[in-house]
């Protein structure tokens, strides 16, 4: 538990970091460097965009949930969190890029943090094991609404594209991996 409080800090830490030293120490805007659809240079910001942010306001958004979905999928799927973390970038940073709005650029943790309420929520239906489904209620009860109303189109300033196809990434991430390390993923009765 004490690893993975450590590394879920250090996860959240890297976007303050990177905030910071783009706000007081750079003179590049680090956030040109988002999702930027269809266009050649967009496509490094499916890697960098989710450590990337427009505002105080917009970092501090991003970084409760980040801090508690990644400690929950760190204690309950650790040998899995970086590969869902991994792709779930990548295919929703891919399919933001691919279908998101033109002219427009993308960036914020909160489609890594779509990702995983997609992926611990599904990971509950797909592994049917009573653990992933008490993590799946509580995560819908927790964030329900939040992903409802994130992906609705039309909130300016908000890629509801980045939530979207990051919720479908972490759903997909949860169909993949349903069968990784499924024997530890049942909680034992005495």
């Amino acid at each position: 538990m004490k690893k993975n409080l450590i590394t879920t800090l250090w996860v959240t830490a890297s976007i303050w970091i990177i905030f910071i030293l783009n706000k007081i120490f750079f003179f590049v805007d680090f956030n040109q460097f988002g999702i930027r659809p269809r266009t050649v240079n967009g496509l490094l910001g499916i890697i960098f965009s989710p450590f990337l942010h427009l505002n105080w306001v917009h970092l501090i958004s991003n970084t409760i949930p980040l801090l508690i979905l990644t400690f929950v999928v760190l204690q309950f799927y650790n040998k899995l969190y970086v590969r869902v973390s991994i792709f779930s970038i990548i295919v929703g940073g891919f399919a933001v890029w691919l279908f998101g709005r033109s002219e427009t650029n993308h960036i914020g943790a909160s489609g890594l943090i779509f990702a995983y309420i997609g992926f611990l929520f599904f990971s509950g239906i797909f592994r049917r094991s009573v653990k992933s489904i008490i993590i799946a209620v509580i995560i819908i009860i927790l964030y329900g609404g939040a992903l409802l109303q994130g992906i609705i189109p039309g909130q300016e300033g908000i890629s509801w594209e980045g939530h979207l196809f990051g919720a479908i990434a972490g759903a997909l991430a949860a169909w993949i991996y349903r069968k990784k390390y499924k024997n530890t993923d049942k909680i034992k009765l005495v």
